[in-house]
């Protein structure tokens, strides 16, 4: 199944690919949270809905393009969390940093998942423990690795105070500012070592990431150290967390 689920993202990867090098800049509208939509997002997103209910008419489905009511999912055990296009201010801005997410979510936890970036070609992938990164038709399997002074990956497009003043206090590091779930993804193959979130995310923002990086050995946890769990609740929101190491 899991190859299944990269042809998917990458048939989505083509439809959002084919509104970006349009001839015409991609119309933006806003959802009522005041994020910016377009229409790769929809695209992406229908790609994805149609692929996954003929591939798993059973597991329901819930992306961010059609966020499902509380009183239908409150009961879900297993389903698939899906951001057609993260990082869409990426994609307005054309710096090729985003990304379709796909996850598969069991009992809380994200045990598959697909992150892939059209504009590189480079996909991430997860399932039974194991993570792989996809580039020109190779794939290998990673897996977090230690680095002196640590790389330290942040949003490139939500930075804010409690961040800066958590980046004093670490002690020596380095930073790079990286779009959409691309920064749980340097985690998970080594290049990074440390992203840490204070800003508000969803949790189709997260999901694939979290299942690439959980695979490589990384853990996500909130700030009390509790790992992020995708149990259904009725707030999609996440909290703030880090991606680390240890």
């Amino acid at each position: 199944m899991l190859e299944q689920i990269c042809q998917l993202a990458r048939d989505a990867g083509l439809e959002i690919m084919e509104i970006y090098h349009a001839a015409h800049p991609a119309e933006v509208s806003h959802k009522a949270d005041n994020s910016p939509v377009t229409a790769a997002d929809m695209a992406a997103h229908h790609v994805i809905l149609n692929g996954l209910t003929q591939l798993t008419p059973e597991i329901p489905v819930l992306s961010e393009e059609s966020p499902t009511d509380w009183e239908e999912r409150r009961h879900w055990q297993r389903y698939w969390l899906v951001d057609p296009l993260d990082g869409t201010k990426e994609f307005i801005q054309r710096n090729g940093e985003f990304t379709v997410n796909i996850a598969l979510i069991e009992q809380g936890v994200p045990v598959t998942g697909v992150v892939y970036a059209p504009a590189s070609g480079l996909m991430y992938l997860a399932a039974d423990g194991k993570a792989w990164k996809e580039e020109n038709g190779v794939r290998t399997e990673i897996r977090v690795q230690e680095a002196h002074p640590p790389l330290v990956v942040v949003s490139r497009s939500h930075g804010d105070a409690e961040l800066e003043e958590y980046l004093q206090q670490l002690g020596e590091h380095q930073t790079v500012a990286v779009g959409s779930s691309l920064k749980f993804c340097l985690v998970a193959e080594g290049k990074a070592q440390l992203y840490p979130r204070f800003g508000p995310t969803n949790i189709w923002d997260t999901g694939a990431g979290h299942a690439v990086a959980r695979a490589a050995g990384a853990h996500v946890t909130d700030w009390t150290g509790k790992t992020l769990d995708y149990t259904p609740r009725e707030s999609f929101l996440n909290p703030g967390f880090r991606v680390s190491l240890f």
